[in-house]
């Protein structure tokens, strides 16, 4: 595993380097900031508002920007450094194919992870020191939404890794991953929710609702991260499904790591038999 971590630790010095990362980790901020502090606006009154509202609030961001900045991390990881001639220079050395997979990915999340956590937690520190709510339960919230915003992450990130294994150009690959980001964030939800109007219960009965929340890693996460609170029905159109999906947390994380694994692993299968 010491090729694993050695590979990982040059990608997250990589990413710390580049100016998109740091770019990504302000934007991330900002948003978040900016939240926070309309977070009471749903009652006509600008000011910080409850941590409850902000992680709902943070939550709906993370659906849309988080998978969008994995992918975009991960899109090029190995059709581009071929397309460079690196990854030939990179299997000269001592190392297999699944460790240099395993490295990259470690370190591409490694980067994601960084910038959540300085994005969000400085929106959260900062409630804090204006409303010094103390909160216990809110903060447990908060740290577990941060915690699955990285999972998602991810998850994308594998995703992206599996696009990039399975393409020969970079173009193709971005022109995939913007495709599949659009699928998963804003397509597959106004499909199931036109579905559930037109079939009115006859065909799509709850387990079958079930199934394809978690055949969605961004359903997975929103229904997570949404389900705990009494009146998240006034901030995510998704609280009607919420209810009547009734998932455990338990079986929402264990869709979100099926879908890192996954995607993940077909991506190694592939890689080793790629022809460089």
């Amino acid at each position: 595993m010491r090729s694993v971590a050695i590979i990982a630790g040059k990608e997250f010095r990589d990413g710390l380097r580049n100016r998109w990362v740091v770019a990504t980790t302000c934007l991330l901020a900002a948003l978040a900031l900016t939240l926070a502090f309309l977070g009471s606006a749903p009652t006509g009154e600008v000011r910080v508002g409850a941590l409850a509202v902000t992680i709902v609030s943070l939550s709906s961001l993370t659906i849309f920007l988080i998978p969008l900045i994995a992918l975009l991390l991960a899109y090029d990881a190995v059709v581009g450094e071929v397309d460079r001639g690196t990854m030939a220079l990179l299997l000269t050395y001592p190392v297999s194919r699944w460790e240099v997979m395993l490295g990259k990915f470690a370190g591409h999340v490694a980067i994601l992870a960084v910038a959540t956590l300085i994005g969000y937690g400085i929106a959260g520190v900062t409630l804090e020191a204006v409303n010094g709510e103390g909160d216990t339960d809110a903060w447990q919230a908060f740290a577990a939404m941060i915690g699955t915003s990285v999972l998602l992450g991810a998850a994308f990130v594998s995703i992206g890794y599996l696009i990039s294994a399975a393409v020969r150009d970079r173009g193709t690959a971005g022109g995939i991953a913007i495709g599949v980001w659009l699928v998963f964030v804003l397509i597959y939800d106004m499909a199931i929710l036109g579905i559930l109007v037109a079939d009115q219960g006859r065909i799509l009965t709850a387990e079958r609702l079930n199934l394809l929340l978690m055949l969605n890693p961004t359903d997975a996460y929103r229904l997570l991260n949404l389900t705990g609170f009494a009146n998240v029905s006034r901030f995510s159109g998704m609280a009607g499904i919420a209810s009547q999906a009734n998932l455990a947390p338990s079986v929402l994380i264990a869709a979100l790591v099926a879908w890192v694994l996954a995607p993940l692993g077909l991506a190694t299968f592939l890689f080793a038999r790629k022809q460089l």
